[in-house]
């Protein structure tokens, strides 16, 4: 990859923040560039030399229609691919893709296709959340080598990123809306195609939406997390409970079960790192969920720069409520046709597991949007330096809402031939529900045995 001078600067810059163990915010000077040069989250404002990137515009919240159940119309609903890649001609777009992706092509030459669509840039999240990160930018500071926050607001602590560590920390804590309760379901198909479909009741909320929260004394907590399993019948009742912290060193994520056949309520350690995730049939880690999430100790994080790359983007076509599940899930990933493309620039951080560390994956390389800090391709290598999992979300702007996120979250098995498929909610009763209240008293292990009830 090329990397551009100021970049090289940028890498410079990190390695003797982290050699002298300090970790400073930028300068106001810098900062008043939010806004300007650079977006109110830190994304380049104008768009590149020969248009294909636009200049970022905020998506309207009346951009589209919301339906009864709460889904949203498609915005560009009228417009066609610019081109599709294949297998036949993805080598002239190769310079665009992730390893992962182009791999891709090669495991399922037949089927797997990129529609590349009109880029837009619409992310945008509300006037108070910009102000916080506006805020972060001049006064939070990592702390334990890395792993934790001070001094941090709301969202995005690193919107002007100097550290591949700081751009991780940007997606971890990026604007989800504050609270959402959703239903949602995974998939995790043969590489014939059969499957089966686990439904999830989802509850989550930051630390400053809880009815109970002291900005005064905010603690170390992030965000709270619940999520219920209301299908299969063998799996129903099962609840796993989250208080995820800000310094995960300092005090490690606490996680707890109930087991609604046994009817108890257990400490779930597991629940973190390479931890098997939720029903996910050992295709998902802990961490893979969200794309990515939790302590970032285990590695080493290098920044590489940006670069331009193809990404799935204003997913609203598969989020459609007259979609099947059926529809979308595939032999050997998902339905390609279904999928939209942009062209957009991407932050590129390479994870590199530390010595004396252990986990599944070796190695790890994000490709992170610019416009909304989300993870948009991970790809994942095993011990042996093979490539192993290719993750790519497909997101969309809630634009009623001004929150940017995943309309649908695959990981994709290159060695087995399976995959992984988590957020489709088109058969559902209705869609994300955002704006949910709760104390910290509903989010308590005594809580769960409630909860729990089939």
């Amino acid at each position: 990859m090329k990397i551009t001078k100021s970049l090289f600067h940028v890498g410079v810059l990190g390695l003797s923040l982290l050699a002298t163990g300090v970790m400073a915010a930028v300068p106001a000077a810098e900062a008043d560039k939010l806004g300007k040069s650079l977006t109110p989250m830190g994304a380049e404002m104008a768009g590149n030399a020969d248009g294909s990137i636009p200049a970022w515009k905020p998506m309207a919240k009346n951009a589209g229609n919301v339906d009864g159940k709460g889904f949203l119309s498609d915005p560009f609903a009228s417009e066609k691919p610019l081109f599709t890649i294949t297998a036949q001609n993805v080598d002239q777009y190769k310079n665009k893709l992730a390893p992962g992706q182009y791999a891709m092509f090669k495991r399922y030459p037949e089927t797997f296709k990129m529609p590349v669509y009109p880029s837009h840039r619409g992310a945008t999240v509300p006037d108070a959340v910009f102000a916080s990160i506006k805020k972060n930018a001049t006064s939070t500071s990592l702390v334990s080598g890395g792993n934790g926050l001070e001094n941090f607001e709301t969202a995005i602590p690193f919107p002007i990123p100097k550290t591949g560590v700081e751009v991780i920390w940007n997606h971890i804590t990026r604007y989800r809306g504050g609270s959402v309760t959703r239903l949602v379901t995974q998939a995790t198909p043969q590489p014939n195609g059969s499957y089966s479909l686990v439904y999830f009741q989802d509850q989550f909320v930051f630390r400053d939406k809880m009815k109970d929260y002291d900005p005064a004394n905010p603690g170390n907590i992030l965000f709270y997390f619940k999520q219920k399993v209301t299908a299969p019948a063998r799996l129903a009742g099962g609840v796993l409970l989250v208080h995820e912290t800000l310094d995960q060193v300092k005090e490690p994520r606490s996680a707890w079960v109930y087991n609604a056949g046994q009817r108890r309520v257990r400490r779930a350690p597991q629940v973190s790192y390479d931890g098997p995730g939720t029903a996910a049939d050992g295709l998902r880690t802990s961490d893979n969920l969200d794309m990515y999430n939790g302590a970032p100790d285990r590695y080493d994080w290098k920044l590489e720069g940006k670069k331009e790359m193809y990404i799935a983007s204003d997913a609203y076509k598969l989020d459609d409520p007259k979609l099947k599940y059926a529809d979308i899930i595939k032999a050997g990933h998902i339905n390609q046709d279904l999928a939209r493309y942009e062209l957009r620039r991407v932050w590129h951080v390479v994870a590199t597991l530390k010595e004396g560390q252990r986990h599944i994956y070796a190695k790890r390389d994000f490709y992170i949007d610019e416009d909304t800090w989300q993870a948009a391709v991970i790809d994942h290598y095993d011990g042996r330096n093979q490539l192993w999992r290719v993750a790519e979300a497909h997101a969309q702007n809630y634009y009623n809402v001004q929150v940017p996120w995943y309309t649908l979250e695959t990981l994709y098995d290159l060695q087995s031939g399976r995959y992984l498929a988590l957020g489709m909610k088109n058969e559902e009763k209705s869609a994300y529900d955002f704006g949910f209240t709760a104390t910290t008293s509903d989010f308590t292990p005594a809580a769960l045995r409630q909860d729990g009830v089939r």
